[in-house]
């Protein structure tokens, strides 16, 4: 009782050893009466995917937060977001898939090593792309991409 001028306690031994069933337990609790508990574990799996995802976001993909006003440029950042997480996820699993050893960050920081370089001589424009390494080509193999020219 804390507005009595002596305080007092005692411990509720029924309560105890109820919480005691839940040591080393995690406990879903849902307010969706219409899911199984199989569902609800599944549903609880995917938000740690999408957690995941955002982890992702910002530290591989290096996407920071912006702060948009106009609901038309909110919609396009998140637009945005979601295909260059669409792009790692499959690139993660075609890498994964050819059984290539290299994330999507490495792979990415690989290929923009890649060059396209345009000259102008006079009149004349001479169009060339840097020498691509055997690690390189082996990247677009596993990604299935084309050879860039």
């Amino acid at each position: 009782d804390f507005t009595a001028e002596r305080f007092s306690w005692s411990v509720d031994e029924p309560a105890v050893t109820q919480a005691q069933l839940f040591d080393g337990r995690l406990a879903l609790i849902t307010n969706a009466p219409d899911l199984s508990p199989a569902e609800a574990v599944e549903r609880y799996r995917a938000l740690a995917d999408i957690e995941r995802g955002f982890r992702v976001l910002k530290s591989d993909i290096e996407i920071a937060p912006v702060h948009h006003r106009l609901p038309d440029r909110i919609r396009a950042h998140a637009l945005i977001c979601f295909l260059a997480l669409v792009l790692y996820r499959v690139m993660r699993m075609r890498l994964k898939a050819k059984g290539h050893t290299a994330s999507p960050r490495a792979a990415l920081d690989l290929l923009a090593r890649i060059q396209k370089h345009t000259a102008h001589i006079g009149a004349r424009t001479f169009n060339g792309t840097s020498t691509t390494t055997p690690e390189q080509l082996n990247l677009f193999d596993a990604l299935s991409l084309p050879k860039p020219n």
